[in-house]
């Protein structure tokens, strides 16, 4: 055994040029360190992370990855002791018990441990748990942090060892705490309110539910609703030059035209009256009739003056999940595992694994002087000493609750181009790369610089305006182009006339009547809904991608084309939990939790005192809701609670007085009649029922007649020509695909059938395969006998059953 030293000392570091890693470095197990003696244990949490670090570190080094967190709350318990400050009771999660005890082993032979795992709150946890587990056998044990995967970057963390934050692992459980007796005990009775409409369980969460109440009030005001019509008049005009610029009236009768906003329900009577517009068709070709008149039309009012658009700010994490999900569309989750893998190391030829950029789970828009110094040098290499401005921008986040412990995302050095990693990454991975290399040039750069030009047109008391603008210095639009406004309108993005005086006599050539009315608010896509999250406080950066993925998983919210529209099970959801918890599940409440578990990391405030005060008014809350909706005890009258079987882990209710116990209710609601199917046993009609393996039809006259059908394809059996293809379940529970005519014909499918004939071979159908992925069915269909595979040619025929397409 290797002697400990005791040294405060902090451990060298190698220099860069190291070989390239092994191929046994490669694996998918953690690398192990360079022959000789092993000094210091350092631990990570990925195996990709742990492979670049291995690769920058020299002999006496072993990275080994904790896989994420090594313990949690148990599954099936409740976890917490209410009545002893909110203890947590953490288990080593099952899978883990085998890498801990290697961990102990390594532990033990090593003369420090190095906690390497990320530098946030979670993953001062994680850190803190592994410490308990290794401290019998290695008491010397050093926090560690590394804000990029770059020698640079090790090299600092590896000089900088501290003691492990208890205020941050504090807030981190209390986090974790209240996120459990929120689902442990809401979740359960929801499921209980809703059993006989509902199969599956059902969850609430803290900031899951305040993000679909959002979506639901979102979608409620768009359905109450009531445009405004009104109409605009668009006109014309030459100059003199035979040059032609399109200008929108805004005044006449003497008054500025004032256009009606919002709905016509919540627009009080008075404030109608007093807006000056067309409110009709009939108006406006009045109207019309009185400009045609006009025979004189001058440009009575020239003005120009020059603007600047200053860059945008380097991303935050938040930032990057909107930016991605509006150029390059990608969902959140989807850019947090592609930030994951720049972040940790990508393979570059024979460079081997490199981290590209920084930590990318960040609030702060902070960047280090290096790191502006190197943006300065790489800009007027690339464009010239123009495009820098005097001094290094500083910027400040409008995000609430910043904790500012960690740069903004950028490249970790700017010598790695776009151009220069493309072909060693994937399609998505380079677009993202890219992206976050061209923000962060543009957030050093200098300001846009354009001109913009208002003319104003009059004749007998008729006005139209025009603007329009010209780039007079692109500045930082060089690197990072700016989205349009799809809404803008082309002539507000019109260039007018170079020649254009005061006084110049105009020529109307053409008017143009434009009927329009009020717009309902837009419904949330991912990237305004994480927006508004961020804003208001709710939830961290880094939780935003799992809130969103959650909220498809649940089937409360669904996909139309890249706007978010909550479903009917969604809306059911957020009715119960608002009418029943009408001051937990706010935005208000929600973002301040979110200010005391900052300050549980700051210090400022104690960990029991803020579950104290969250817990006490969500337990009356809950209590009422479970006397006004919940099941009561027939024993002695107490709300009964949920359960699952530990042998079959199905759900029963329990009294918690008594002990007595009851079945979980079941779905009870069918469709109505089909009329064209029919009944093979009676030729009743049939309805739509709910079993244990899933949908199916049953006989209108139940119990009476017990005749069923399962759910056909309506696609011909390629084997016998006869039957048909209905949908089956097997003794697992595994959806399959098989001929009506069986046992006399036995073919058989695992995946949906597609009446559409293979291109390849001739096959008469096709399978549906593909995942369900951010609450979208992404379709491929597949030969069963070539094996040939395409884009579905018309998606519509890839009907979605009631339940979710087998992966």
């Amino acid at each position: 055994m290797a002697r400990r030293r005791t040294s405060s000392s902090s451990p060298r570091l190698k220099q860069t040029g190291t070989a390239t890693p092994s191929r046994k470095a490669r694996s998918e197990t953690a690398p192990t360190a360079d022959s000789g003696e092993l000094r210091h244990l350092v631990v990570v949490e990925s195996p990709a992370k742990a492979r670049t670090i291995q690769r920058y570190l020299g002999s006496g080094y072993r990275v080994e990855a904790s896989l994420g967190h090594i313990k949690d709350l148990p599954e099936h318990t409740l976890g917490v002791d209410i009545h002893n400050g909110f203890q947590p009771h953490y288990h080593l999660l099952p899978g883990r018990r085998r890498l801990v005890q290697q961990l102990k082993q390594l532990a033990q032979q090593a003369e420090d441990v190095l906690l390497a795992t990320d530098p946030d709150r979670e993953g001062e946890a994680i850190a803190w748990h592994i410490a308990e587990e290794l401290r019998p056998q290695n008491p010397n044990i050093r926090r560690v942090l590394f804000h990029e995967i770059t020698p640079s970057g090790i090299r600092s963390g590896i000089a900088q060892p501290r003691e492990l934050n208890q205020a941050l692992v504090l807030s981190q459980q209390a986090r974790r705490v209240m996120d459990r007796l929120i689902g442990y005990e809401v979740s359960p009775w929801l499921s209980q309110v809703l059993a006989t409409e509902v199969a599956h369980a059902l969850s609430a969460g803290r900031v899951q539910s305040v993000a679909l109440r959002l979506i639901c009030e979102r979608e409620e005001a768009i359905e109450r609703f009531e445009p405004i019509p009104f109409w605009k008049i668009l006109a014309r005009f030459r100059t003199p030059a035979g040059e032609e610029f399109t200008a929108e009236l805004v005044e006449y009768d003497g008054l500025p035209v004032r256009y009606p906003e919002g709905s016509a329900t919540e627009l009080p009577e008075t404030d109608s009256e007093r807006r000056h517009y067309l409110r009709s068709a009939e108006e406006a070709e009045r109207l019309m009739e009185a400009l045609r008149e006009c025979s004189e039309w001058r440009i009575a009012q020239l003005r120009k003056r020059r603007q600047k658009r200053t860059p945008p700010p380097p991303f935050t994490t938040s930032l990057l999940q909107q930016d991605a999900s509006r150029r390059l569309g990608l969902s959140p989750q989807q850019t947090m595992r592609l930030a994951q893998q720049l972040y940790e190391g990508v393979l570059l030829g024979k460079e081997g694994p490199v981290g590209l950029i920084t930590y990318m789970r960040t609030d702060s828009m902070r960047v280090s002087h290096e790191a502006q110094q190197a943006a300065r040098t790489t800009i007027a290499h690339l464009f010239g000493e123009r495009y820098l401005p005097a001094e290094p921008p500083q910027y400040t986040s409008k995000s609430a609750h910043i904790q500012d412990a960690h740069e903004a995302i950028r490249p970790t050095h700017l010598e790695y181009t776009p151009e220069r990693v493309r072909p060693y990454l994937s399609k998505e991975l380079a677009a993202l790369y890219e992206l976050i290399y061209t923000r962060f040039l543009a957030s050093q750069m200098v300001p846009a610089e354009l001109e913009s030009t208002t003319v104003v047109v009059r004749s007998n008391g008729f006005a139209f305006r025009a603007s329009g603008s010209v780039l007079l210095f692109d500045g930082f639009l060089r690197a990072y182009a700016e989205l349009t406004d799809e809404d803008d309108a082309p002539e507000d993005r019109q260039s007018l006339p170079a020649g254009l005086t005061e006084g110049m006599p105009v020529t109307l050539q053409e008017l143009l009547p434009r009927a329009s009315q009020t717009k309902a608010p837009p419904r949330y896509t991912e990237a305004t809904l994480i927006k508004e999250l961020d804003e208001k406080g709710i939830g961290r950066p880094s939780t935003y991608a799992t809130i969103v993925r959650t909220l498809f998983e649940r089937k409360y919210v669904r996909r139309q084309r890249k706007y978010l529209q909550p479903t009917p099970l969604g809306r059911k959801v957020n009715e119960i939990l608002v009418r029943h918890f009408p001051e937990i599940f706010t935005v208000g409440f929600t973002a301040a939790m979110e200010e005391q578990l900052d300050a549980i990391a700051e210090g400022e405030a104690a960990y029991e005192e803020v579950l104290h005060n969250f817990y006490q008014p969500f337990r009356q809350a809950l209590e009422r809701a479970r006397h006004e909706l919940g099941q009561l005890c027939p024993q002695c009258n107490t709300p009964l609670e949920v359960h699952y079987s530990r042998r079959t882990g199905k759900r029963y209710l329990r009294c918690p007085a008594c002990g007595t116990t009851q079945a979980f209710p079941k779905v009870t609601e069918t469709s109505p009649p089909v009329e064209h199917i029919r009944c093979p046993l009676c030729n009743a009609p049939m309805v739509l029922r709910h079993g244990k393996y899933g949908p199916f039809y049953s006989c209108s006259r139940f119990p009476e007649c017990r005749g069923i059908r399962p759910l056909s394809s309506g696609v011909r059996c390629p084997e016998c020509g006869e039957g048909e293809l209905v949908e089956r379940r097997s003794r697992n529970g595994r959806r399959f695909w098989s001929c009506s005519r069986y046992p006399h014909c036995q073919y058989a499918l695992w995946h949906r059938p597609i009446p559409v004939p293979c291109p390849q071979c001739g096959f008469p159908l096709l399978e549906e395969r593909g995942r369900w992925h951010q609450g979208e069915w992404q379709p491929l269909w597949h030969c069963p006998k070539c094996h040939h595979a395409m884009e579905p040619m018309e998606p519509e025929l890839s009907v979605e059953s009631s339940d979710e397409p087998e992966e």
